[in-house]
């Protein structure tokens, strides 16, 4: 059976100039190239990605927990703007330069506002979720996701409040019952599935404030000038994810100029897993051309 992922190599948490820490973790070389991961809905830094793929290929890849979430210092009211400067610091502090990063599913509109906000040097966003709140897919949404965005738009904190009522169980049944069977080859796979627990357990670990926080975000209209990003962008998605992108990423890729996207047949949203030899390949190349 194949590694999915692998435990952490290294641990840590970053100061920030207002006290609050920034809880991280590192695999691969810690001279390689850096990447950073923007991970999923809920998920702590202890999911990783690229098992025996990132030290092949010289990636120092380093995941972080967003505010609220994890290890990381809760910051209530925080914007995308303010995710993007914290990584900022987090890079001047960790030596990480203008690092190339990976937005998985909930992570990929942080991901991309750090591209938007050139902290970035190359941008992929895999399994992202789209900004579904957008007018062009109003009538391509399911009921109940489609009354969870009005309710959103119309009441930002009583969503907010609704969505922190989630639990690491409820989390990992949803993803269940969601997937298709290739999908949960991975998921269900012992190895994955005890990594993928643990990082919910940890995502939890504060309540579910961080992930309420990041839900409201990311399931409202995005703040971004998307056609202002100036990075090299690929946008990976599953031909069997159906939870993602009503349209996995067509829109998307229209949006930002000279993005690429791929749609990869035989899988569905753990496509960041299966599929991160091509994935890292083709940012590191992005990154070094720039």
């Amino acid at each position: 059976m194949p590694a999915y992922a692998d435990e952490p190599v290294r641990l840590g948490q970053s100061r920030m100039p207002d006290g609050r820490l920034l809880g991280w973790a590192e695999w691969g070389p810690p001279d390689g190239v850096p990447v950073l991961l923007c991970p999923g809905a809920a998920t702590s830094r202890w999911l990783g990605f690229g098992a025996g793929v990132v030290d092949a290929l010289g990636v120092r890849l380093v995941s972080v927990d967003r505010p609220g979430l994890g290890v990381s210092t809760p910051a209530p009211g925080r914007t995308f703007s303010d995710f993007a400067a914290d990584i900022r610091r987090l890079c001047a502090l960790r030596g990480l330069g203008r690092p190339a990063v990976v937005g998985n599913s909930q992570g990929a509109p942080f991901a991309i506002a750090c591209a938007e906000d050139g902290v970035v040097s190359a941008l992929a966003v895999v399994s992202g979720a789209d900004e579904v709140a957008a007018p062009e897919f109003a009538s391509a949404l399911p009921a109940d996701l489609r009354g969870l965005i009005e309710r959103t738009a119309s009441d930002p904190a009583g969503a907010e409040e609704f969505f922190a009522g989630f639990t690491p169980d409820a989390m990992w049944n949803m993803v269940m019952a969601g997937s298709p069977e290739c999908d949960l080859a991975v998921y269900q796979d012992p190895g994955f599935a005890a990594l993928y627990r643990r990082s919910l357990d940890e995502g939890f670990a504060q309540g579910a404030a961080g992930y309420a926080r990041d839900t409201v975000l990311a399931m409202g209209r995005w703040p971004f000038a998307l056609a202002d990003i100036a990075v090299p962008v690929d946008i990976w998605y599953g031909e069997q994810d159906t939870g993602h992108s009503p349209d996995n990423g067509a829109l998307l890729a229209t949006r930002i100029p000279g993005a690429r996207r791929r749609v990869v047949p035989g899988i569905g949203g753990a496509l960041l897993w299966t599929h991160a030899e091509p994935i890292l390949t083709s940012l590191l190349e992005k990154a070094a051309a720039r």
